[in-house]
């Protein structure tokens, strides 16, 4: 059996706001089409009844045409859910690495992200120096952004 990573999921309000976000940040680029999906197929593989969906499947950065997407999508009903914590049990984050955390950090917080830690450092025995921060995105989803020297 051959398994391959696909792609990782954010649900939002306003898909085109945080698909945006995640273009000028991160320099995610779109993978034609826009998705309008509705249908029985999709309330059966969801388990979401009238399950409506719109978004964009965003290329992550970094390896090339065939690399793994961030689907951001919307539902045509939303159930608000708590704040995302690093610490609370689930998905924590996902992490972009960059050879300027401290442009990438202001880009970020221009563009409508919020601190949730602090910028760190961190020597690994055999691996190097980590700098690494937590930012959350405009719809409180948490983000690393780190380097490696």
């Amino acid at each position: 059996m051959k398994v391959k990573y696909g792609h990782t999921n954010i649900i939002t309000k306003d898909w085109k706001r945080l698909a945006d976000f995640y273009e000028l940040v991160f320099n995610c680029t779109p993978v034609p089409p826009e998705r309008n999906q509705k249908g029985s197929w999709l309330d059966k593989g969801t388990g979401v009844l009238n399950a409506h969906l719109k978004g964009m499947h965003l290329r992550l950065p970094g390896y090339g045409d065939n690399g793994p997407t961030l689907e951001i999508y919307q539902y045509s009903e939303i159930i608000s859910s708590e704040k995302p914590l690093p610490n609370k049990q689930g998905f924590g984050h996902i992490a972009f690495q960059a050879d300027n955390i401290i442009e990438l950090l202001e880009s970020a917080l221009k563009n409508g992200a919020a601190k949730v830690g602090e910028l760190s450092e961190h020597y690994v025995e055999n691996v190097g120096l980590l700098k690494f921060t937590y930012i959350s995105d405009p719809d409180g989803n948490i983000i690393e952004l780190q380097n490696w020297s």
